[in-house]
C-alpha cells in the first residue's frame, strides 16, 4: 500500500480522495431533486409520500461506507508518506514515529465508528444496542476535539517528515509551515505535495539500486 501512494500521480490521488465522494454526492442530489415528483402526481398515482421518502432515503444508505472508503484513502496517504519516507531521513535524525502511530489511529477508529453508527441508523437498526442518545454530550465533544487534535498532529508529523527527507537535516515548524497548510487544504496541496513525494521515492530507489550495483 505504501509504495502505491508514493508512486501515485497527483491526479490519481485527487480522483480517489475527492473525485469519488464528490461524484456520489452529485449522483445522490440528482436522484433526490432531479426527478422530484409533484405532490398532486403522487396522490393521483396512488403512491404515498412516506413511500416516496423511503425510496429517496435509500441513497443515503451508502453514504457512511463511501465516507469510510474516503477516510481510509485519505489516512492511507498520510501513513504512506510518514512511514514510507523514513528511509529518506538520515539515521541520526530521530522522528517520534511511535507517538505518530498512536495518535494516527485514534481519529481513524473514531471516524469509522461514527460512520458505522450512521449506517446502522440509516438502516433502522442499532449497532450492538449502542446509541449516542445515552452518551453525555461532553464526552462526545471531548472525543471529537481530541480526534481533531490527533489529525492536526498527523498533518504536522507528515509535513515535517517530507521536509526533513528533502533537506536531510533537522527542521523547525517554519521550514515546513507551507507543507503543513498544503496538507491541511489537501485538495489543493495534493497537486504540489505529491510530485515531491514521487521524487523522493524515485531518488531513494535509485540510490538503493546504485548501491546494490557497486556491491
Amino acid at each position: 500500500m505504501i509504495n502505491f501512494y508514493l508512486k501515485a500521480k497527483h491526479w490519481q490521488l485527487f480522483i480517489l480522495m475527492l473525485g469519488i465522494p464528490l461524484a456520489y454526492q452529485l449522483y445522490t442530489i440528482f436522484q433526490l431533486f432531479g426527478t422530484q415528483r409533484h405532490p398532486n402526481s403522487i396522490a393521483e398515482g396512488g403512491t404515498g409520500v412516506t413511500e416516496v421518502l423511503n425510496d429517496n432515503i435509500f441513497y443515503f444508505d451508502y453514504f457512511p461506507y463511501i465516507m469510510i472508503l474516503y477516510v481510509i484513502m485519505f489516512f492511507g496517504w498520510f501513513w504512506s508518506i510518514a512511514i514510507g519516507l523514513q528511509k529518506n531521513i538520515l539515521s541520526e535524525i530521530k522522528m517520534k514515529i511511535k507517538k505518530f502511530k498512536i495518535l494516527f489511529f485514534i481519529p481513524l477508529i473514531y471516524i469509522i465508528s461514527i460512520m458505522l453508527l450512521m449506517a446502522g441508523l440509516f438502516s433502522g437498526t442499532e449497532i450492538n444496542s449502542f446509541s449516542l442518545i445515552g452518551w453525555p454530550l461532553y464526552i462526545i465533544v471531548l472525543l471529537h476535539l481530541f480526534s481533531m487534535f490527533c489529525i492536526f498532529y498527523s498533518i504536522y508529523f507528515v509535513a515535517k517528515t517530507i521536509k526533513t527527507a528533502e533537506l536531510k537535516r533537522k527542521v523547525e515548524f517554519g521550514d515546513f509551515a507551507g507543507e503543513f497548510f498544503l496538507f491541511w487544504f489537501y485538495f489543493i496541496g495534493v497537486w504540489i505535495i505529491q510530485p515531491k513525494v514521487n521524487k523522493l521515492y524515485k531518488d531513494e530507489n535509485t540510490a538503493i539500486n546504485n548501491s546494490q550495483t557497486h556491491q
